[in-house]
C-alpha cells in the first residue's frame, strides 16, 4: 500500500509539473500564433512566418518569414522576444495570463507587447507605463501560473 501511494504521488507530482503552462505564449508549440516576432520591429506590420525559418527558444518554436529575421532573432532572442512572453501585458499586470491577438501589438521604449484583443488594448494604451511598471513586477510570480 505505501508503495502504490509513493507511485501515485510521484506520478501525481510529475503531472503538476507538466501541467505547468508555458513561459512562452503558444499555439500549437509556435510561439506568438506563429508570427515573425523580428517584423513587428524591422516591417512595423504582423506578418506570419514560415516553417522554413524556426528555431526553438524557451522550449518554444519560433517562425520567421526569411532568413535574415531569423538570424536578427538569434542574435539577440530577449530583444525581439514580446514583453511577458507574448502573453496580454494588461492581463499579466492585473495578476494572471491571458491569450493574445496579433492585431493588438505595441512596441514601446523598443519592446514588443501584446494585448488580449483590441478593446484591452485601447484600456492598456491610455495608461501603458503604469501598466507596464505594475506588469514587470507581477510578472515574477504570473509567468510560473497555470
Amino acid at each position: 500500500m505505501k508503495l502504490m501511494m509513493s507511485m501515485l504521488a510521484l506520478l501525481f507530482s510529475s503531472y503538476i509539473a507538466s501541467a505547468q503552462k508555458a513561459e512562452i505564449f503558444s499555439t500549437d508549440g509556435k510561439a506568438i500564433r506563429g508570427y515573425d516576432v523580428v517584423a513587428f520591429f524591422q516591417e512595423g506590420k504582423a506578418i506570419k512566418g514560415t516553417t522554413q525559418y524556426t528555431l526553438t527558444w524557451k522550449e518554444t518554436e519560433w517562425l520567421f518569414a526569411s532568413k535574415e529575421h531569423l538570424e536578427t532573432f538569434k542574435a539577440n532572442p530577449e530583444h525581439y522576444a514580446p514583453q511577458y512572453g507574448g502573453y496580454c501585458a494588461y492581463g499579466v499586470a492585473e495578476g494572471h495570463k491571458a491569450p493574445t491577438e496579433t492585431d493588438t501589438w505595441s512596441i514601446v521604449n523598443d519592446k514588443l507587447y501584446f494585448n488580449y484583443n483590441k478593446k484591452v488594448k485601447e484600456t492598456w494604451s491610455k495608461n501603458q507605463q503604469n501598466f507596464i511598471n505594475k506588469a514587470n513586477v507581477q510578472w515574477k510570480t504570473v509567468k510560473d501560473q497555470q
